[in-house]
């Protein structure tokens, strides 16, 4: 190394212009230009900021193997997988402008949604005001045409972590914050389920192929209050057995809805959903329910799915819920990857998913969510 060249490098800690020739062995390690220090104790004071730039070489070195060879990239040696949907680098987390309203999990270090903690166990249900239930409405209007932007996008070939940079960008359009992104940590800002992924699938760099399907779970928060909802799409030419186990699925969620109305419990809901599931050979998805919404993600009543359930409550105007049927194609059993958020099949089948976000009125039901366009039919019926 030449004189001239060791000289004419300075410390990279902010404030000293010292002489530097230590150099970051992780950066040597990583391949990262430059990272030079004048002392160990130099070194370690900016380690805090210093060590960033690791995780983005990282990335970036993961999203290049995957793309060249994307069976090199396998983040849990050891790990089984149930099915043929194998997990891709993720892109950096996204950032949501300081001037549009979060909920209190937003920011937090862990992701802890401390206003639903502190109604943890309660069965009491909220009956809206007025002017609460307006709320909703424009809440959930606004994450409708969020999904909806990502089902325009859809295409063989296209990341889900393109996916959710349409639902990031289109929440953050309309002043909305993506409620997924840093809930208990989750860190994009929707769910993309594809094939065997029963659900909280996490968006990555995996490219959609043909024939796949895959479940879009947006949620937005607006103005203090959540609007949620789920679709399935089919991905290029898709198999007659999907498409039956797709179509059942969105019927199983239309059959409930339909008996919604005051007086009617919550229990029932799993019945009507199990029954119709059940006579068509397919399995109901028993840890995750529908669950109360309003200016709390998920909050009382709990809606399970499936049949005999215990469900505590009995259907009012000016509640808000969400009913959102899992249904796969073999056994109701899952597994959950070591990312401890994607729920897979235990027998690899697919699993599909619809939700809405309702609200309970004097006569029936309105489906706040639902779409302003083609007669509100789902957009799997489009293709």
């Amino acid at each position: 190394m030449a004189a001239a060249e060791t000289a004419s490098r300075v410390c990279e800690t902010d404030g000293c212009s010292n002489p530097a020739r230590l150099q970051c062995p992780k950066c040597l390690q990583l391949g990262i230009p430059g990272s030079f220090f004048c002392s160990q104790d130099c070194f370690k004071g900016s380690w805090g900021s210093h060590k960033k730039l690791h995780k983005v070489a990282a990335i970036k070195t993961a999203e290049s193997a995957a793309a060249q060879s994307p069976q090199k990239y396998n983040p849990w040696p050891g790990y089984r997988f149930t099915g043929k949907v194998r997990p891709y680098p993720l892109s950096a987390k996204r950032e949501v402008p300081d001037h549009i309203p979060r909920p209190d999990y937003a920011d937090h270090t862990e992701g802890v949604p401390s206003s639903e903690l502190a109604l943890k166990g309660s069965t009491q249900i909220r009956v809206l005001s007025d002017e609460e239930i307006e709320g909703m409405r424009v809440a959930c209007r606004l994450g409708r045409e969020v999904l909806d932007a990502a089902a325009a996008a859809i295409a063989v070939g296209m990341t889900t972590d393109e996916i959710d940079r349409v639902v990031h960008e289109a929440s953050v359009d309309r002043e909305c914050y993506p409620s997924p992104l840093n809930y208990y940590t989750f860190p994009k800002s929707c769910c993309t389920s594809v094939n065997e992924v029963i659900c909280h699938g996490i968006p990555d760099l995996r490219p959609l192929q043909d024939g796949d399907i895959v479940n879009v779970d947006v949620t937005v928060y607006h103005r203090g209050f959540h609007g949620d909802l789920n679709e399935t799409f089919f991905v290029g030419k898709v198999d007659e057995a999907s498409r039956k186990l797709v179509r059942v699925t969105h019927e199983c969620l239309t059959k409930a809805i339909e008996a919604v109305k005051p007086g009617v419990r919550y229990r029932e809901v799993g019945n009507i959903i199990q029954k119709h599931a059940q006579a068509n050979g397919f399995s109901v998805y028993l840890p995750y329910c529908g669950h109360g919404i309003n200016q709390l993600f998920h909050t009382a009543p709990s809606v399970p799915h499936y049949a005999k359930n215990k469900a505590i409550g009995v259907m009012k105007p000016g509640h808000t819920f969400t009913i959102e049927p899992m249904i796969s194609e073999g056994t109701w059993r899952d597994d959950t990857w070591p990312d401890n958020w994607t729920a897979v099949t235990v027998d690899g089948k697919r699993s599909a998913q619809f939700e809405q976000t309702l609200l309970v009125t004097e006569v029936g039901c309105e489906v706040l969510t639902r779409r302003r366009d083609n007669d509100g039919k789902p957009h799997f019926l489009d293709s």
